[in-house]
């Protein structure tokens, strides 16, 4: 059987270790070969080659090296580039991970193309059409013939959309990831993990454009940060590349929060899982909050992981100072945390349900 996995983006190459560590694992060689397309969506290396070694992950078979542009200018160039790869080698299963544009993307070249589409992560709603990857998802699952559900409440989205003969729940393949790596995370500890001990910092991610592209919002989410690192405990902030060229735009220095470069995914697992609570706007980083048993402060107005928000365990705040500091005050109140994700085996349930619908 012939999978080609098309990836772009940082959480997707996450997604797309577990579905490879499956394949090494449950299926003998000679029956499946998979090829990867990275669309070079992500190609700082900071956000994209450390992915690839740190996780074991193949090399791309072929890299678009698309880069940055508007989703409309990203999204074409991918179509331009993905159509004569995907007509030339006539994949028997497209696999999609998540909501980026690489997503869309793939969704649409591989429709066009009569080819076979598997989604991995559908079913997720916000609710928002004004968010792009509300936009992406939807197209995605619309146009997929399998629908892979990381939850019951996935599944549940999609037969209110009459997708449900096509849906398949497997469990996350993020809770796989976690679960699998997280001991090789804190085993390795370094640097990191000699500076920020257990209990005693929060964790911050803001990347959304929603977020950095607005002043306004960015500003209340900047304040209170500024605040739980004066008044609750340090804040550690890994600064994506486009959210700290914002930050310089704004001028923004002074501040007791401790900023660092990008991190890998083992040193994302090692803080989130050290972390007091987490401050975030990042979906996955919700996630794993979640799967760590971490309280989570979610700095949007809807999340598409609605499941996180039972028991208090995420807090949706937006960028109001005021809603983000009270969360920081009564995160002792979260919990318990159920499971929803699965039982650690998604990716062999995705494989499986491949190999028997081919």
């Amino acid at each position: 059987m012939r999978i080609f996995s098309i990836v772009g983006a940082r959480p997707q190459f996450v997604k797309l270790a577990v579905i490879c560590r499956a394949l090494a694992k449950h299926h003998g060689s000679e029956q499946w070969l998979h090829r990867i397309i990275h669309t070079g969506q992500h190609y700082d290396p900071a956000l994209s080659g450390v992915f690839f070694e740190e996780l074991a992950i193949p090399r791309p078979d072929y890299d678009l090296d698309v880069g940055s542009g508007s989703h409309a200018v990203q999204t074409g160039d991918m179509l331009k580039r993905l159509e004569p790869i995907l007509a030339a080698e006539k994949p028997d299963w497209v696999l999609l991970y998540g909501d980026t544009n690489s997503t869309l993307a793939g969704a649409l070249a591989a429709a066009k193309l009569s080819l076979s589409i598997a989604h991995v992560e559908s079913g997720l709603r916000s609710h928002r059409r004004g968010m792009p990857e509300e936009i992406n998802r939807i197209v995605a699952d619309h146009l997929s013939d399998l629908l892979f559900c990381p939850t019951p409440l996935a599944l549940e989205n999609l037969r209110k959309e009459g997708l449900q003969e096509r849906a398949v729940w497997t469990g996350d393949v993020m809770y796989d990831a976690c679960i699998t790596f997280r001991q090789a995370a804190e085993s390795r500890g370094g640097a990191l993990g000699d500076s920020w001990q257990a209990g005693e910092f929060a964790l911050a991610t803001v990347h959304r454009a929603e977020n950095t592209d607005d002043p306004v919002r960015l500003g209340g989410i900047l304040k209170a940060l500024d605040c739980i690192a004066r008044t609750v405990c340090p804040v550690v902030w890994p600064v994506h590349p486009r959210t700290k060229k914002h930050l310089s735009d704004m001028g923004w220095s002074d501040s007791a929060v401790t900023t660092i470069e990008p991190v890998s995914y083992f040193e994302m697992l090692l803080l989130e899982g050290r972390a007091r609570f987490i401050v975030t706007d990042s979906g996955g980083v919700q996630k794993e909050a979640y799967f760590l048993k971490v309280p989570c402060i979610t700095v949007r107005d809807e999340t598409e992981w609605e499941e996180t928000l039972e028991n208090n365990c995420n807090v949706l705040t937006g960028c109001c100072e005021e809603k983000i500091l009270r969360a920081a005050g009564g995160i002792g109140r979260a919990g318990p945390w159920t499971a929803v994700y699965g039982d650690g085996d998604a990716g062999a349930a995705i494989l499986n349900t491949l190999a028997a619908r081919t």
